[in-house]
């Protein structure tokens, strides 16, 4: 089962409640990924003992300039706009190209060949019972979507039936986001009482259902603001799984990267519950 936690906008809390799951489940065979790739965090609280680092590449296109007769095909090819043709050369930008090797494939010439452009590493480690993978962006690296997938698919190499996945996947409603959470059974979406809070929320959920990807809500700091998420949820037939108190001590835990379920016990029921009713309502 691969329970992805998502949010509209960055600084919800969706680590902490991806990592408050994994903790609070961990008896189960449980994978955790952080697909974060530009800024992970979930090592913070996890504190996996990193055993592998693997470097992660994607393919760019090297041109022999002696074969090419410059007839500017691999140009109309390329959606991205990663080559250039010039009177005698072609231009090639690597940041630009997304590695989908139509330019290679569609040369009639045969004057192109893939060569492999690092843009960053998995790491690779176990934090207690629980098989921990996460993605680092190279910084400056514009192309997160690539990482994301390699991590999904090295985490596939060991998962099976019996398997929890749990997914921590990037802030927002982008590429990134949809390629951590497609092929997930359920989707949590964690929201604040905010007006961004409850913005965000209505993008990811359109998002979500498009997908057609079963989802609930997560309220952090619930208490502060308003009640217009509450309102949006119930309108649009979305179940609170979850709310989390605008509290200072879990503020204070979280600062010092101490995850809440290990300090605040009643944590831990209510998140093992929150994964109970996800189970239940996927067998309805």
């Amino acid at each position: 089962m691969i329970v992805s936690v998502a949010s509209g906008k960055g600084g919800t809390g969706k680590t902490t409640v991806a990592v408050s799951l994994a903790l609070s489940i961990s008896e189960e065979e449980v994978q955790f990924l952080d697909c974060d790739v530009e800024e992970p965090n979930a090592g913070i609280f996890l504190k996996p003992r990193i055993k592998e680092v693997v470097p992660v590449s994607i393919p760019v296109p090297r041109i022999d300039q002696e074969k090419c007769d410059f007839c500017g095909r691999c140009t109309e090819v390329c959606a991205y706009h990663a080559l250039a043709m010039l009177p005698k050369k072609v231009l090639v930008f690597p940041h630009l190209c997304h590695g989908c090797g139509g330019c290679s494939l569609l040369c009639p010439r045969g004057a192109i060949t893939e060569v492999g452009r690092e843009i960053g590493t998995m790491e690779i480690g176990r934090s207690g019972d629980i098989e921990f993978i996460q993605g680092r962006l190279n910084v400056g690296e514009a192309m997160p979507t690539p990482l994301i997938r390699a991590v999904k698919e090295r985490a596939r190499k060991s998962m099976n039936s019996t398997t929890l996945t749990i997914v921590d996947a990037p802030p927002g409603t982008s590429c990134p986001v949809i390629e951590a959470v497609k092929d997930s059974d359920f989707c949590i979406l964690v929201t604040e009482p905010t007006p961004f809070g409850l913005n965000d929320l209505a993008l990811a959920v359109e998002v979500l259902r498009k997908l057609g990807i079963p989802f609930g809500a997560v309220i952090n700091r619930s208490g502060m603001g308003n009640d217009k998420v509450d309102f949006y949820c119930q309108e649009n037939h979305i179940p609170i799984l979850l709310r989390i108190p605008f509290d200072r001590e879990i503020a204070v835990l979280y600062s010092q990267g101490i995850p809440i379920v290990q300090r605040k016990k009643e944590y831990m029921e209510r998140f093992r519950w929150m994964m109970n009713r996800i189970q239940e309502s996927l067998l309805i």
